[in-house]
């Protein structure tokens, strides 16, 4: 068997990790020209990334060898425990079985009228002529869509603002300490103090928050639906500090990296004015001026092909690891017990034998059926695939529609915007200005 070859671009010492960091869609479309495994070296560990398609829905179809672990687990875990996106595969129907009922089709009404009300709370203090940190703006309505769908009114302002500002240290923070032996993280360096207490305010929050509500009223919100889950064979629930750990996942799954796709989106539209107007078109078709609402989203096509393009082009989580937990063969190489699988979403939707002119920015393409299920990867695949996808596209779905249908983002003369370093690939302060719609 061949052996396994070491990307290019490597630099002494540190490795791979400045490169990918540096410019993580350039390096990665670099690698996977040089074959369908490759080995980086990341701080002072190696691992193999995963550059096909089909190799990477091996690895998401066999999860019980291609097990949750490595340095992107193992610092997630730091902050949210073995909730269900970072459990073993042990635990994992379990709590998949468990939580499921959360997310049935059923309440998907219930939560997208929620979102409507806090994305108009949001536009509703923009300003025609101001400008704005869109990141910053998305994050904000991100996060009141989800403490609202999760707790009701059942946590004060004050604890929203902080459960946003405690969201950006541990986004912000997790890249650089996957990166680092984990002795170091323990070390009062690279921000390793605000790290924890980050961590720690917002584990204090939820905890206080789930044992009162289990003292209180029922609710019809996504913590209620958690509270009340029980295995229909066993009577098992969740416990309060299993509780705890979800709705700390959803917090931080479910609020940047939503953010970061509509930032990306908005960012987008205004570098592609010809689609932006077609957008327009439609918004003000189906809506004509008011707040979007689930029942119309079948006929925002072009809305929702936009956030397909924008998650295949600026895919917000862009960088996982996996844990070989016995020896296998993958793409013809042996992997022994131990190894690191690292796969990329960006990698994936930028192989350009799947898209042609992967690089631009072209919703129509979703028009196309052909494309392989397993070539877009926003959401991960198989058993481990997200449970919020559709919760996901909904909110980012009727925010951008309700979000143009009232006004339109111009980029600032002479703005380059960039990637920022962070376990989500969003853009580095991308200040824009709002002009109002008539």
């Amino acid at each position: 068997m061949k052996t396994i070859p070491v990307a290019r671009g490597g630099l002494p010492l540190l490795g791979h990790a400045i490169p990918l960091l540096r410019d993580p869609p350039a390096f990665l479309a670099d690698v996977a020209t040089q074959a369908d495994l490759v080995r980086l070296r990341l701080g002072v560990g190696s691992a193999v990334l995963v550059c096909s398609p089909d190799l990477t829905d091996r690895v998401f179809r066999d999860d019980r060898t291609f097990d949750k672990g490595g340095a992107f687990i193992d610092r997630a875990r730091d902050v949210v425990g073995n909730g269900l996106s970072n459990c073993p595969h042990h635990m994992h129907r379990r709590q998949r079985r468990l939580l499921q009922p959360a997310f049935q089709p059923v309440r998907l009404p219930a939560y997208a009228e929620t979102m409507t009300v806090e994305i108009d709370r949001v536009l509703k203090s923009w300003r025609d002529g101001a400008v704005v940190d869109v990141n910053e703006q998305m994050s904000r309505l991100t996060m009141n869509v989800l403490t609202a769908t999760m707790f009701s009114d059942t946590l004060p302002q004050t604890a929203v603002r902080e459960a946003y500002e405690d969201a950006e240290t541990i986004v912000s923070g997790i890249i650089r300490r996957m990166l680092v032996p984990a002795a170091l993280t323990r070390l009062p360096l690279l921000g390793n103090g605000s790290f924890d207490r980050a961590v720690a305010r917002m584990r204090r929050t939820v905890t206080t928050l789930v044992a009162h509500r289990r003292d209180s009223d029922e609710r019809a919100d996504l913590l209620g639906a958690v509270l009340a889950a029980h295995d229909p064979e066993t009577g098992d629930a969740l416990s309060d500090d299993e509780i705890a750990n979800e709705v700390l996942t959803f917090l931080m799954a479910g609020t940047e990296t939503t953010a970061t796709a509509l930032s990306w989106a908005l960012h987008l539209l205004a570098e592609h004015p010809e689609i932006e107007s077609r957008l327009h078109d439609e918004v003000d078709t189906v809506l004509s001026g008011r707040s979007a609402a689930q029942a119309d989203l079948p006929r925002l096509e072009l809305t929702g092909r936009v956030i397909t393009e924008t998650l295949r082009l600026r895919s917000p989580g862009w960088l996982f690891t996996r844990i070989v937990t016995t020896d296998t063969v993958l793409g013809g190489h042996p992997l022994a017990a131990g190894t690191t699988v690292v796969y990329s979403p960006l990698l994936v939707h930028h192989r350009p034998e799947v898209y042609p002119e992967p690089t631009r920015f072209d919703p129509d393409r979703w028009l196309d059926p052909t494309i392989p299920r397993t070539a877009f990867i926003p959401f991960a695949g198989g058993a481990r695939r997200c449970i919020g996808d559709k919760f996901a596209l909904v909110e980012a779905t009727l925010a951008l529609a309700t979000i143009a249908s009232r006004w339109r983002l111009a980029g600032l003369p002479g703005a380059r915007v960039r990637p920022a370093m962070a376990v989500v690939l969003r853009p580095k302060r991308l200040l824009m200005r709002t002009i109002r719609r008539a």
